[in-house]
């Protein structure tokens, strides 16, 4: 079962929102880069597990894919619902479920896209039920992309909207550099609720545990979300160019990763 905060953050409905701006709107960017580049532009078989309202989901329909997407949270799965009903490439199909039980066969997907569960299952065994079923629902060769939050987001987070000098956000921050795992007892929703914050070094080795092969782990936003006025220089042409010129340059910079706040990690089954 997800844990009841989780879905009771999710059930505020702000998730689809947040990607439409600022620091939400350059990880939405660049995610939608990472994915051009990755999945085949023929026609595949994709499963969107924890795919909110179809952001994603709906997008890679409308390029010719047949895309079903999973989500543990109610809204969510009635808004995709509503949204794929009213466009012209709806999805295939859409259910309530969630990463580590699948409503799928085996070997279904050439594509699984994994961008939120494996960082809301704090504990290594979920998450590597999460990664067994992705692989399980891949054919061979199959394409994972898979979202990780860094260990690192929080005390970036605090340190540039100046929450960390609230004493109980810092002590969130410490046990997050300390063990990974974020938790929220104040229920401030902005400061986020249950996940687990990677190390990137951690992230091959569970990827391969899991059976699956690893390829690459990319920088999302890069250090281009330490910035707190994105949306005007998103909206200059030119100026938007540069900023995401330099963020693939460093995406992969070893020296740089653990500073994005969010991290894709490319695999195959």
């Amino acid at each position: 079962m997800i844990a009841s905060e989780i879905l009771s953050f999710y059930a505020a409905g702000k998730e689809e929102r947040r990607l439409a701006t600022s620091i939400g709107r350059l990880e939405f960017i660049r995610t939608w880069e990472i994915l051009e580049r990755h999945v085949p532009k023929r026609s595949c078989r994709v499963i969107d597990i924890g795919g909110g309202a179809g952001i994603y989901a709906l997008p890679l329909s409308a390029r010719g894919h047949k895309v079903h997407l999973v989500d543990p949270v109610p809204l969510h799965v009635e808004r995709a619902k509503a949204l794929s009903s009213a466009s012209s490439t709806p999805l295939e199909d859409i259910h309530l479920g969630e990463a580590r039980r699948l409503p799928a066969p085996d070997g279904a997907c050439d594509v699984a896209l994994l961008f939120g569960p494996l960082y809301h299952l704090t504990s290594r065994a979920d998450r590597a039920a999460a990664l067994a079923e992705a692989k399980r629902v891949l054919a061979p060769g199959g394409l994972l992309l898979a979202a990780y939050i860094s260990r690192f987001a929080s005390a970036c987070d605090g340190i540039q909207e100046g929450a960390l000098r609230d004493f109980e956000f810092a002590t969130i921050v410490d046990r997050d550099l300390t063990s990974g795992i974020h938790e929220n007892p104040t229920n401030r929703p902005e400061w986020f609720t249950t996940a687990y914050l990677h190390r990137p070094e951690e992230i091959q080795p569970e990827i391969e545990d899991a059976g699956l092969r690893f390829e690459a782990l990319l920088a999302v936003e890069g250090p281009g979300w330490m910035n707190q006025n994105l949306d005007p220089w998103l909206d200059d042409a030119d100026g938007r160019e540069r900023l995401l010129a330099v963020l693939r340059r460093v995406e992969a910079e070893p020296s740089l990763i653990g500073a994005s706040a969010h991290l894709v990690a490319v695999a195959r089954a």
